[in-house]
């Protein structure tokens, strides 16, 4: 696996060596000892899996106690996967990093804890599988407007065309959020 830094220290792609012959192919998706070596966590807690139609936007999601880090990749399809920095302390605070994951590449993107995590289906049909390091819990659940202008994304999708749960339009701006120290 070869693990490379994005522009926000911390969040990290990663891309799999994928062995392809007539018949598929195979790549490893987690090692515990590939990763400790990275430095990355070798405990994951929970495995979770969600499917999406495309231009369905699930916006930035993070816990406010009990933080998960996430090792996110698609398993069939393509999204539009980005990272925000969320710790007020840090010099990259509302900070982003986008990357376009697809099955075809068996990339991965691991997003520490402390950011939120907010992504678009691209393709028809998108199946995301994530790890996180922390289990869930509905209680310090948050979630920051994807379109809020101070991120500045630049989004592949129209407003108009995006696909919203009501949990999502109503998510909070990132000046009046509450977020990590």
């Amino acid at each position: 696996m070869k693990f490379t830094e994005t522009s926000l220290p911390g969040v990290i792609l990663i891309t799999p060596d994928v062995y392809r012959d007539n018949r598929g192919a195979f790549c490893e998706t987690w090692n515990r000892r590939v990763f400790s070596e990275a430095g990355l966590p070798a405990t994951w807690v929970q495995d979770n899996y969600s499917w999406s139609v495309k231009n369905v936007v699930r916006a930035f999601h993070y816990q406010v106690f009990q933080p998960q880090a996430k090792l996110v990749r698609v398993t069939h399809g393509a999204a539009f996967d980005v990272a925000v920095d969320l710790r007020r302390s840090s010099r990259n605070f509302g900070r982003h990093v986008a990357v376009e994951l697809t099955a075809e590449k068996s990339q991965m993107i691991y997003i520490p804890a402390g950011f939120g995590h907010g992504l678009l289906a691209l393709s028809a049909a998108v199946g995301f599988a994530f790890k996180v390091t922390d289990y869930y819990c509905s209680e310090a659940e948050r979630t920051i407007l994807w379109n809020d202008p101070d991120l500045a994304i630049g989004w592949p999708v129209k407003e108009e065309d995006a696909i919203l749960a009501e949990r999502d339009r109503k998510g909070a701006s990132l000046c009046t959020a509450e977020v990590f120290t």
